[in-house]
């Protein structure tokens, strides 16, 4: 099946859409390989593999990442792909093109400039991107998912009323799901839910449930970089018992060598 057509499918199920965010082909297959239907990439999974900070990663590299990770597995992948391949809504449009052509199923485009000083984009130029966006989206010979992300809550602008001001302008603009990352209380979540028709994906709350979620009104959630920050914690940890108690206790439980040895000799054969 066409994995554009199957993750369009997957957004309108009886069930939330639980998307989890590799950072290499590795954690790509191993996600896989534990029964979720679609996959997202994760900018600051990325860029940390990398030794780089979130943002710190190139375009042209970024895509490359995209096509690496799609020919790990046969789900579809949507690409966290920042504010995309420039700031004009032509680069919108134009990174939709590039996204396709790596194989993603669907991609994400963020209002966040990238600048300090002023960090989210005029509300007329965002949904001039969105727009743009929409329509390179329509072009494509497959079926495309297009996520528009507002940005405001992960950079100091706690404002609700904007946040959903902008939403449904993506709504109309074209954009098929609709993205707040950042707000994790239940009520506005369920706002946000209330105030839009396209589905809404949200980054999960540490204090909410997928049960709760789905009372809300919420179709996907995704887990951003919450693994690759939990593999940290885990590598951070058990180099802390090695170095202040001289033990290897943590070596006793968890993913096994010979677990790992057998999911990747048996994909031996995908080049990759």
């Amino acid at each position: 099946m066409d994995r554009g057509k199957l993750f369009r499918q997957l957004h309108q199920g009886p069930e939330i859409l639980l998307m989890p965010n590799p950072w290499d082909p590795g954690t790509t297959r191993f996600l896989a390989s534990l029964g979720f239907k679609a996959l997202a990439t994760s900018s600051a999974g990325f860029a940390f593999s990398r030794a780089l900070p979130d943002g710190g990663v190139t375009f042209d590299v970024m895509m490359q990442h995209c096509r690496d990770l799609v020919a790990a597995t046969d789900l579809p992948i949507s690409g966290d792909l920042e504010k995309g391949k420039g700031d004009s809504a032509d680069s919108a449009g134009e990174t939709i093109f590039a996204a396709e052509a790596a194989g993603l199923a669907g991609c994400s485009i963020e209002d966040f400039s990238g600048d300090p000083d002023k960090p989210i984009y005029d509300f007329d130029h965002a949904v001039e991107r969105v727009y743009a966006a929409a329509e390179a989206a329509r072009a494509l010979k497959s079926d495309f998912v297009f996520t528009a992300r507002a940005e405001n809550f992960l950079h100091g602008r706690a404002d609700l009323d904007d946040t959903i001001k902008r939403l449904q302008a993506f709504e109309r603009a074209g954009a098929d799901v609709l993205f707040a990352p950042g707000i994790s209380d239940l009520e506005s979540i369920r706002t946000i839910c209330a105030a839009v028709s396209k589905p809404v994906s949200v980054l999960a709350p540490a204090s909410l449930s997928v049960s709760a979620l789905k009372s809300a009104g919420v179709r996907r959630v995704s887990l951003g970089p919450r693994l690759t920050t939990a593999a940290f914690t885990a590598i951070r940890d058990a180099a802390r018992e090695v170095l202040d108690k001289g033990t290897f206790e943590f070596s006793k439980t968890g993913v096994t060598f010979g677990e790992l040895q057998k999911l990747y000799a048996q994909d031996a054969d995908k080049d990759i």
